[in-house]
């Protein structure tokens, strides 16, 4: 089963396989599949043809995958031009949503340090 050149897992069941597809968490899964009345259990490859058919129907109500990635790409360069405070963090890298940044975020930073082991350096064995 594929939907938007995505496809989905065949031994998966239907709720969490529609998650391979950006744009659908486990919520919209669950409002996809009982709009075309299909039990979240069900595996894709034991649905009919006309069953797959009613949930490609509600799959592309939404916006999804490439459209979705588009839209937002758009409004974070929207506000990069604008030059908010939210598009200024975007440029700069760090965390946009008010996260503290002293002692968190470092890999966002690019301050990533290894955490030390024992202290005891490795014999060398010859």
């Amino acid at each position: 089963m594929r939907f938007l050149g995505i496809t989905i897992p065949e031994n998966k069941r239907l709720e969490i396989g529609l998650t391979a597809v950006y744009g659908i968490g486990r919520t919209r899964a669950h409002d996809i599949l009982d709009r075309a009345g299909v039990s979240y259990g069900a595996k894709p490859k034991d649905v009919s043809t006309e069953v797959e058919n009613k949930i490609r129907k509600e799959v592309e109500a939404f916006k999804l995958e490439g459209d979705l990635r588009r839209d937002i790409a758009g409004n974070i360069k929207r506000l990069k031009d604008i030059k908010s405070y939210r598009g200024v963090r975007h440029m700069k890298g760090l965390p946009v949503r008010a996260q503290r940044t002293k002692t968190n975020s470092r890999t966002v930073r690019g301050n990533v340090r290894k955490t030390m082991g024992s202290g005891r350096r490795k014999v060398e064995k010859t």
